[in-house]
């Protein structure tokens, strides 16, 4: 239960995917200037990290690695991501077409999100049994969800801001999304030492 916790923890604030492992930037920059966006999108992202793991690791564990199939684990995950994208914006678009409407083009863009691609190959790569990659896919997703919303709060409060003119746009938000990663350096060590 201890080694549970660790994952969890360990996900949402040591590794996480967008602020220290730099995986899933294109929706990072793009869907978090209105909090609803940025809200809207990480839970759609939570939702795929969590039945892109629940699918793909018994393909790894009892079709691809049995068989001698590993080399198309990339070509499976990435088929099996697009299909739940695929779910879950059929999903929004008629049930919450507002919310489908303002993600736009970043709904799709989820099928090549690195970060939904990462936790599912890097859960196989870490060794972890099924209960372990669904909470690290779990803390992963939540670890989404806090870099989103964190962010959304950044790029809101710097829109109130006299930004210089050669720093407006682009420029501010990548030096705002760099120290808000530097913020998340400080939670390295702590959560391991918290259970030792």
């Amino acid at each position: 239960m201890t080694k549970l916790i660790i994952i969890l923890l360990s996900a949402v604030f040591i590794n996480n995917y967008v602020l220290s492992r730099f995986l899933g930037i294109c929706p990072f920059l793009g869907v978090s200037k209105k909090l609803g966006s940025a809200t809207g999108m990480s839970l759609a992202v939570i939702f795929v990290m969590l039945m892109a793991t629940a699918v793909t690791y018994p393909l790894q564990i009892f079709l691809l690695d049995p068989n001698g199939l590993g080399y198309l684990q990339t070509i499976v995950f990435i088929l099996v991501i697009a299909a739940l994208v695929q779910l879950v914006e059929i999903i929004l678009k008629r049930y919450v077409p507002s919310l489908h409407k303002s993600l736009g083009v970043y709904l799709p863009l989820i099928t090549t999100n690195c970060a939904v691609l990462g936790v599912t190959i890097l859960n196989i790569d870490e060794g972890y049994t099924f209960a372990e990659a669904m909470i690290n896919s779990l803390g992963s997703g939540l670890g989404f969800f806090l870099a989103m919303v964190m962010f959304s709060g950044v790029r809101s409060t710097m829109e109130g801001t006299n930004v210089p003119k050669s720093f407006q746009g682009l420029p501010i938000t990548l030096i705002a999304a760099a120290i808000t990663s530097l913020s998340f350096l400080g939670f390295g060590g702590v959560i391991e030492n918290l259970f030792a």
